[in-house]
């Protein structure tokens, strides 16, 4: 497994809140990962523009604004994703079936009216934030793996692409959904790198591809780095590393 190939596994967390910053981020890693992350931050800070600039440098975009409403606008949110040439975007599975019927079925037909390309379609299940303790102070029944993978076949059921999901859930899964349905972990932490931050169902690099996620998002263990590049390298070599495991 080449580490282009690895590469293309890796999506980058453009945790920006200004055009510069994000752009110098997209000219610096290009060459060595697979997507970049447009999130809630930077979209509500910069706007599409910065979509346009990523796009026009030839690379993929995955815009993670989790959308969660009634079915006509998340539809309405879906095509407009599409219309900025997105790759990849989100939606919470939360809110349930028909809404994330309406939101694929609109990203599509957009996308094939436009003779663009579908993009891939996902479903949050459970943030990483949150724990069992967390679940039931807002009043989820079960533990994490059992609200995931519940929220999981839901969105499979709805027509999605596949999920965002913990790699501690990835195993769980793979059992229940198959090899198809497409897993995107966030929470990635290199694999000697201890953090103190607001995720809390993490694995590494290595331990998520080796276990089965598609793709891995990883922005702090990148951006916070004294050697950006370098971290980048070695979490590629992770996840080819976590490729010839499988």
């Amino acid at each position: 497994m080449s580490n282009k190939t690895a590469g293309d596994k890796l999506i980058f967390a453009l945790d920006a809140n200004n055009y510069e910053e994000a752009l110098s981020w997209v000219k610096l890693l290009s060459d060595h990962v697979g997507m970049f992350k447009v999130g809630k931050e930077l979209f509500t800070a910069v706007g599409p523009k910065i979509i346009e600039s990523i796009k026009k440098r030839g690379q993929k975009v995955f815009l993670d604004l989790k959308f969660h409403d009634i079915p006509n606008t998340v539809a309405r949110a879906a095509q407009a994703a599409v219309r900025l040439n997105v790759d990849m975007f989100n939606v919470h599975a939360s809110g349930g079936t028909q809404m994330i019927k309406e939101a694929v079925t609109a990203a599509w037909i957009c996308a094939d009216n436009i003779a663009g390309t579908r993009p891939i379609v996902l479903a949050v299940t459970v943030l990483t934030s949150l724990n069992n303790a967390d679940l039931a102070e807002i009043g989820f029944p079960g533990t994490t793996g059992e609200q995931v993978l519940h929220l999981a076949r839901l969105a499979q059921n709805a027509g999605a692409s596949g999920v965002v999901a913990s790699a501690q859930d990835i195993a769980v899964l793979r059992a229940n959904l198959g090899d198809k349905f497409i897993i995107v972990t966030p929470g990635i932490r290199g694999a000697d790198v201890k953090t103190k931050d607001d995720q809390k169902r993490t694995l590494s690099a290595y331990e998520a591809v080796k276990t089965g996620a598609d793709y891995i998002v990883v922005g702090r263990p990148i951006s916070t780095a004294q050697e950006p590049l370098e971290a980048c390298r070695q979490i590629v070599q992770e996840i080819a590393d976590g490729l010839a495991a499988r």
